[in-house]
């Protein structure tokens, strides 16, 4: 059994100290039986996960999602002291009007029982009739409501990033601290390029995303459930490296997906990888990812999976 308690990196130049592992609950606690779902994460907690990342998503059309809703529901059954915890709630530009994020995040508080978010992270910027002032100003008066401490932003590029920083300088208010991005064994062109390097120097936090490719870098290679965007339409590609990823982590003592989770706990603004799982074991193996890391050393680590960077010259590091 692991004996490993989780580290704390604190999240840009906020007051937040995160677990450098989240527990995300996208596609999650709704395939879980829901007591197993409780001891999964009160076994996450006591080890020193910290940061939970909920959103409420759904698509017009699709079946409803009531992975939040179950994620609320588990925390408090798991006996989770609501201080004891952050909460990363997600929120959506499509969604964002005259009456700025508050609707939305009025609905995430009901379904989750919150009544404060930690952190807000804002979705992919997908509209252009959107003014980042707009954003800052309302981001600004929610956090000075209370219903929000620190915000942050999904896969936006870093020019878009540094607008933001530069309008909330020059009004004297948090701008944001933390870019969930795609990185992984095969994404490493965005976090790893010249742009974000530059923005990473400056105080803002990475949160690593998307690590497993859908599980695809667990050695699962046909997922049968949804899985997150394919940038550059790699995808084939990355599916052909999971033999010798496989291989390599065979030859280190360890499995595929702990070798995929140790290396993004070697980028130095990574305040926090995110990850799924649905059995309690996945969480164990999840948090042993940290001894690969001591063992190894995060400089050789990153050298021998050098061969798996697959977006390398294909996505352009400024991002989307």
């Amino acid at each position: 059994m692991t004996t490993t308690m989780l580290p704390q990196r604190r999240i840009g130049t906020s007051a937040l100290e995160a677990s450098v592992l989240s527990l995300g609950s996208w596609h999650t606690f709704d395939r879980m039986d829901f007591a197993d779902a409780v001891a999964m994460v009160r076994y996450a907690f006591d080890r020193g996960i910290n940061l939970f990342d909920v959103g409420v998503y759904g698509l017009p059309g699709k079946p409803p999602v009531f992975t939040d809703v179950l994620w609320g529901a588990i925390m408090r059954a798991a006996g989770i002291p609501r201080s004891a915890y952050l909460a990363s709630v997600k929120l959506w530009i499509e969604s964002f009007d005259e009456q700025g994020f508050a609707p939305q995040l009025k609905n995430a508080f009901l379904r989750t029982g919150l009544d404060h978010a930690d952190l807000v992270i804002l979705g992919d910027l997908r509209r252009d009739d959107v003014r980042l002032e707009d954003l800052v100003g309302d981001l600004t008066t929610l956090t000075d409501a209370g219903l929000i401490r620190a915000w942050g932003v999904n896969n936006w590029s870093a020019t878009s990033i540094h607008a933001l920083r530069r309008i909330a300088a020059e009004r004297g208010v948090p701008g944001p601290q933390i870019a969930q991005l795609k990185y992984s064994l095969a994404r490493r062109a965005i976090p790893d390029g010249a742009p974000f390097t530059q923005l990473f120097t400056s105080g803002l936090s990475m949160q690593a995303s998307d690590v497993l490719e859908g599980g695809i870098l667990a050695g699962r290679t046909a997922p049968a459930r949804e899985i997150g965007r394919d940038p550059g339409a790699i995808r084939d590609a990355i599916v052909a490296t999971v033999p010798d990823i496989t291989a390599l982590a065979d030859k280190l003592g360890t499995t595929p997906a702990q070798l995929a989770i140790a290396f993004t706990l070697t980028h130095r603004a990574n305040a926090s990888t995110l990850v799924g799982a649905t059995r309690l074991e996945q969480v164990r193996q999840n948090i042993d990812a940290l001894d690969l890391v001591d063992r190894i050393g995060a400089d050789e680590l990153r050298s021998l999976v050098e061969p798996f960077w697959i977006d390398r010259g294909v996505i352009d590091p400024e991002g989307p």
